[in-house]
């Protein structure tokens, strides 16, 4: 579109947005001023794209099965990820974690974004295998700045652009797959800067664990009972877990139960939070409520409830 157009003709635009990258809710909050921009390729488990709307706008999505990592090239991007905001502008990302709500509270008239959607289990297949952790570890904004995150972004724009210019050049589907594995290979090695690659003991250690957590989240975890499962002292499991996941075990942990407890809420699965808290191996309720509304921006009994 080359002209400014109606905020009628951006709700048509709107679904041409859902159609070519996530299905959301638009509140328009200023009536157009500039021209709406929408371009899109599909590489099979990644989909890139290039949105501007226009006006100031918040739009509110769950990102159905799939992350979004989206970068304002301009402009101001605010977002509420996670119980967390998080405002991008040119040289940040926000990341958008699949199935789970996320409210960009301003997108702004002229901010442009530059923006890549990967299909979850094929980001958590290449993250596991190339940095031995899960995908619930990706940050939830990415500094492009750094020489890994220009590296990603200049193929992403590179990419991108000859892509958008020659559609054809996708049209082989095993040359949409590469091309796709190139991104999301220079993606992760952004969001895991220090990560080994190289299959030392890292992995091992700290993906044994992850795995055992996973596994049994409500279990009554002691760090003697994780450095068990790693088959190392407490001490070097902690600075593992420092280094390569950015956390301690036991934060692990509650992060994990939370994630369970958040999805039970959301689908109505008990009666009562405190039938949720304590399914999940959280002792104290009113501690549970406070980590719940850290993370999640709302209190577990709003979730049960909405």
């Amino acid at each position: 579109m080359s002209a400014p157009v109606s905020e009628e003709s951006l709700e048509a635009f709107s679904a041409q947005v859902a159609g070519a990258y996530f299905p959301h809710r638009l509140d328009v909050r200023r009536a157009p001023g500039l021209a709406p921009d929408l371009r899109s390729v599909d590489l099979g488990p990644v989909r890139l794209a290039r949105i501007g709307w226009g006006a100031d706008v918040a739009v509110e999505s769950d990102h159905p099965g799939a992350w979004a990592i989206n970068v304002p090239r301009s402009g101001v991007l605010e977002a509420r990820v996670g119980g967390r905001t998080v405002t991008s502008l040119d040289g940040q990302a926000t990341v958008c974690p699949p199935d789970e709500p996320t409210r960009m509270t301003r997108w702004s008239a002229d901010c442009r974004i530059v923006g890549m959607r990967v299909e979850k289990d094929y980001l958590a297949d290449q993250v596991g295998s190339l940095v031995g952790l899960p995908a619930s570890r990706m940050p939830r904004q990415l500094d492009v700045r750094t020489e890994a995150g220009r590296a990603w972004l200049d193929l992403l724009s590179g990419i991108g652009t000859e892509l958008m210019r020659n559609p054809g050049l996708a049209a082989d589907p095993a040359v949409a797959l590469r091309l796709g594995s190139v991104l999301t290979a220079a993606l992760v090695g952004a969001c895991f800067p220090e990560a080994d690659r190289c299959g030392e003991a890292r992995p091992r250690i700290v993906s044994r664990v992850l795995d055992a957590i996973e596994a049994d989240p409500a279990r009554d975890w002691t760090a003697a009972d994780l450095a068990e499962e790693a088959g190392v002292g407490v001490r070097r499991l902690q600075q593992g877990f420092r280094r390569y996941v950015g956390c301690t075990p036991g934060q692990a942990v509650q992060a994990a139960r939370l994630e369970r407890a958040h999805a039970d809420l959301l689908a109505g699965d008990a009666e009562t939070v405190a039938e949720v808290a304590y399914r999940w191996g959280f002792g104290h309720l009113g501690r549970f409520a406070a980590a719940y509304r850290e993370r999640y921006g709302v209190a577990p009994s709003r979730t049960l409830h909405g």
